[in-house]
């Protein structure tokens, strides 16, 4: 265990007092205690008791929805197979609200400027029905591959993925979003429980260099925000620079105002002066979380309003996009779409929810209302239908049979014995008689997990080879 730094203990000291720095000094030493979020298409209870055979056993959290804490079983929870699945995803209770806050539906344009790894991007993805449009940026090479992993892992179609600096995206969406994210990078005085590493590094150095950057985020949101939009802007931390300065700066010189939120979870109002100086009346509008009293980690939220159309700057030329969104029907792809729908029995009207993207022989498929300019540069519309193969024909990609489950209803195979489904995971071939050929759907205790091509010699998997590098348990007893 990593000690406590004297610059964190003496900040804290500083700023809160001694009984304050007693208390976080406890927190800091206890077990941190995990939550799960269940997707919001998942049926709870039938979840519930499928966790249980794998020995992990919840509890589920009042005034959160889909928040559930994991009581006992912790260590298996990221290895089982509905995880895996999208099924639910781990996250801690206090990240959750952040999104609750934003609260987006399906008719808002909505941006997470600091999306990865994920966990605020995917729950706005549910909140908003996985419709609409949602753009979800990362700056962070490293981090993004983890947000591509994991709204891919959550099945979501009405995601695209930017990678680049958010505090430039309001030089490209002016006055455009209806909601916006910003949960900033920050000092990370509210996990330390979960991330004790933070305690090496931490000064107060460290953190001006995480204020310029959140200044320049929050701004660039503002810019984006269309004259009445919202912008949440959210950390894990405890510095007053970060948090109550941070919207007292902002507030002196942008046109938004803050407004009144109600948390779903126990909070305090955020403070009205620093070092005896009064801070803008609606400061203490926003909210700290502290973590001890929600056995979660501190979190500090605002809701922003903007008042009006900030100043548009002239926007450089344009070269012609090489990225276009097709609907269904459009020749490019309608007649290998009237194939798949044919061979797996999905009604062509599912289809025609969608909008397509061409790369190269890859397929992808985005909700029909989703919607930005200068596709190319997203890294990521959507989620992966598919790749043309040799003779013409959609070869459909795991993720998609995922997406489609309950909308497939031909070219179905469904497995029972746990050793075929280990071999399934590996990407092994299953090798046995199957009596029939061809691509197929492959599904496991009612659940459809994935793509395999039958021939002569077996079932030969079609999952995903970035999910195999993980650990996959299944339940000791099935369904």
């Amino acid at each position: 265990m990593i000690e406590l730094s004297e610059n964190i203990s003496n900040y804290i000291f500083k700023y809160f007092g001694e009984e304050y720095l007693r208390q976080y000094k406890s927190y800091y030493l206890s077990q941190y205690k995990p939550y799960l979020r269940f997707a919001q298409n998942a049926k709870a209870d039938q979840l519930i008791s499928r966790l249980r055979s794998y020995g992990i056993t919840l509890e589920k959290v009042d005034g959160v929805p889909f928040a559930y804490q994991v009581l006992e079983g912790s260590s298996v929870a990221g290895k089982t197979l509905e995880f895996i699945l999208g099924k639910y995803y781990i996250q801690s209770l206090s990240s959750m609200i952040p999104a609750h806050v934003l609260n987006p539906s399906s008719s808002d344009k909505v941006l997470d400027l600091c999306a990865a790894p994920g966990s605020k991007a995917t729950q706005l993805a549910e909140m908003m029905s996985n419709c609409g449009t949602l753009i979800a940026n990362e700056i962070s090479t490293d981090r993004l591959k983890s947000l591509v992993f994991n709204v891919d892992k959550m099945n979501l179609v009405n995601t695209g993925i930017l990678h680049g600096r958010g505090e430039l995206l309001s030089t490209v969406y002016q006055n455009y979003f209806d909601k916006i994210l910003v949960d900033a990078p920050c000092s990370a005085l509210g996990i330390t429980q979960k991330k004790g590493e933070v305690s090496n590094w931490w000064n107060e150095n460290k953190l001006a260099v995480f204020t310029e950057t959140q200044i320049k985020l929050l701004v660039a949101a503002i810019k984006a925000s269309k004259p009445g939009g919202q912008i949440v802007y959210s950390t894990c931390t405890l510095s007053v620079e970060e948090n109550e300065l941070m919207l007292n700066r902002v507030l002196q010189k942008y046109p938004v105002k803050l407004v009144e939120i109600v948390l779903p979870v126990k909070s305090m109002p955020a403070l009205s002066s620093v070092d005896n100086v009064m801070l803008n009346n609606s400061v203490s509008l926003a909210h700290r979380i502290v973590p001890w009293e929600i056995n979660s980690e501190g979190f500090f939220v605002a809701k922003l309003i903007k008042t009006e159309e900030t100043e548009r700057i002239k926007e450089g030329s344009r070269f012609p996009h090489k990225t276009m969104l097709v609907s269904a029907n459009s020749m490019k792809i309608k007649k290998q779409l009237e194939i798949l729908s044919e061979y797996f029995g999905i009604c062509w009207s599912v289809l025609e929810n969608y909008n397509y993207l061409l790369r190269s022989k890859d397929i992808y498929f985005v909700d029909a209302a989703w919607h930005s300019h200068n596709l190319d540069s997203f890294v990521r519309i959507g989620s992966k239908l598919g790749s043309i193969e040799k003779r013409g024909y959609i070869q459909l990609h795991t993720l998609a049979a995922q997406i489609f489950a309950d909308k497939i209803t031909k070219n179905v195979i469904e497995l029972s014995e746990k050793k075929e489904i280990e071999t399934y995971l590996r990407g092994g071939t299953i090798k046995r008689d199957f009596g029939i050929t061809g691509q197929m759907i492959v599904k496991y205790n009612e659940d459809v997990i994935g793509t395999a091509v039958v021939s002569k010699e077996g079932l030969k998997s079609q999952f995903p080879r970035e999910y195999r590098t993980q650990e996959i348990v299944l339940p000791n007893v099935c369904e």
